[in-house]
């Protein structure tokens, strides 16, 4: 195990998850919005609700849960040399902010149904792209933050556009610089590149393995293409205000496969 790894173990541990080759399983509560990241022994096989879990030849396994996620899930670790060991865990629901976008061009908060096609199409895809479940592992190696700046917009706020209520806020806004670099959170194969979305102009995925995946929206620049290997830290593309945006920032967002996440409560590298 790298020594990331082991920090990140401890880092888990502080908050109520642990290790899991160290006992049956080290989570005691989740919180919506968390990505739990955890490692058993070797040959070990975990379900969540009765939902196979992909896990890696050394033991790693990751699972999310959602904003609205209320009801109390299950994990079960069954091995071959013991009785599976099984768990119900409460679910601690967070307090989400209201956050009033106003200036938005209203042409993105209330599309013509030309446009809200296209914006349908173009989710669809976006949508589609999260559905894979890779055997890479890179999100067991970590995150760090795709760049500096001042956070603009938390994850799960309520979103209103110009005094209009829409879907909860997805991910983490940044606000930067136009043109300032945009660096891979953690290593990972780009599995969606498209710098003329309606709603989120450049957009990114990067897939992280076992549906776990990034995303990169408003971008000025895009750096990557589909397929392309990625290191922790490879500069991606920069920040815009493309799509619907009313100033430069980047939307940084964190998907396990269709559960929407919070980056910000990654544990810290």
């Amino acid at each position: 195990m790298t020594s990331y790894r082991l920090a990140m173990a401890a880092a888990l541990t502080v908050a109520g998850i642990a290790n899991a080759s160290e006992r049956c399983i080290g989570i005691d509560l989740l919180r919506q919005g968390d990505m739990v990241i955890q490692q058993t022994a070797v040959g070990n096989r975990v379900e969540l609700d009765g939902r196979p879990l992909r896990v890696s030849l050394d033991g790693w396994f990751a699972f999310g849960v959602g904003r609205d996620a209320r009801a109390p899930v299950t994990i079960e670790v069954r091995s071959a040399l013991t009785a599976p060991c099984r768990v119900t865990l409460p679910i601690q629901a967070r307090n989400w902010p209201v956050e009033h976008v106003n200036g938005v061009p209203q042409a993105t908060v209330s599309p013509p149904p030309k446009v809200a096609a296209r914006i349908a199409r173009e989710q669809a895809r976006v949508a589609a792209t999260r559905l894979l479940d890779s055997d890479l592992n890179d999100f067991a190696n970590g995150f760090i933050w795709p760049l500096s700046g001042r956070i603009s917009g938390q994850f799960g706020s309520q979103r209103i556009y110009n005094g209009e209520p829409r879907a909860p806020h997805s991910g983490v806004d940044i606000a930067a610089a136009r043109g300032e670099a945009v660096k891979a959170p953690a290593a990972g194969r780009v599995i969606f590149a498209d710098a003329d979305l309606y709603l989120t102009g450049g957009t990114v995925l990067i897939d992280h393995g076992h549906g776990i995946n990034s995303s990169f929206l408003h971008l000025s620049r895009l750096d990557v293409q589909v397929g392309q290997r990625i290191n922790q830290g490879d500069v991606i593309g920069a920040v815009g205000a493309t799509g619907r945006a009313t100033g430069p920032h980047l939307h940084w967002g964190l998907n396990w496969f269709d559960v929407r996440l919070d980056p910000a409560a990654l544990p810290p590298r």
